[in-house]
C-alpha cells in the first residue's frame, strides 16, 4: 500500500466505504435502492436510473522466510498503525494481482521476489477487501521498511 494510497482515489481504500453523493455519469444525486429482489440496495442515479455498483477492492500480499523467519512489517499509517502485517497493498487497475504483490512487496519490504502458490484468497463480511495471499521466494535487495512501513524485521514463525 504505497504512494498515500488512502489519497488517491479518494477515500480511505475500504475500512469504512465511502459515502457517494452524486451520479458519475450526469451528475444527479444518488439514493439506495434495492434493483434486483434478494440482492443488496444499490446506489441509483434519480435522474438517469444509472446503478453505481460499489465493487470489492483487491489487495494482493507474500509470505515468505529469510533465514527460516517470517518476514513482517510494522504499519506506519492507519489502519492498524503499529501492528506487524505481511507485505501487500492495493491491485491498481489493469494490474495482474500477481504483478501487485511483487511491487507491494518491494515499496514495503524493499525486497524482489518471485511468486510461488497462491496461500489462500480471503474476504470477511463487512470489508470490502479480498485478499489474495502468495508464497513467495527473495530474490534480491535487502530487508527495510519501505512506503507505509516504519520496522521490518524476519520474526520466528
Amino acid at each position: 500500500m504505497a504512494h498515500g494510497k488512502e489519497h488517491h482515489h479518494g477515500h480511505a481504500h475500504g475500512h469504512g466505504a465511502p459515502e457517494y453523493r452524486f451520479c458519475p455519469k450526469c451528475g444527479g444525486g444518488l439514493e439506495r435502492r434495492v434493483v434486483k429482489n434478494g440482492e443488496p440496495a444499490r446506489l441509483v442515479c434519480s435522474d438517469c436510473a444509472f446503478i453505481f455498483y460499489l465493487d470489492p477492492k483487491v489487495v494482493a500480499g507474500t509470505v515468505f522466510t529469510i533465514d527460516r523467519r517470517v518476514v513482517l512489517l510494522r504499519r506506519g499509517v492507519e489502519p492498524s498503525l503499529g501492528k506487524w502485517v505481511f507485505p501487500g497493498g492495493y491491485v491498481d487497475r489493469g494490474e495482474s494481482v500477481a504483478d501487485a504483490a511483487v511491487r507491494e512487496t518491494k515499496e514495503e519490504s524493499c525486497l524482489d521476489v518471485r511468486l510461488g502458490p497462491i496461500v489462500g484468497v480471503y474476504s470477511y463480511a463487512g470489508s470490502p477487501n479480498v485478499i489474495v495471499v502468495y508464497a513467495a521466494e527473495v530474490v534480491g535487495g535487502e530487508l527495510s521498511a519501505g512506503d507505509e512501513s516504519v520496522e521490518a524485521g524476519a520474526l520466528p514463525g
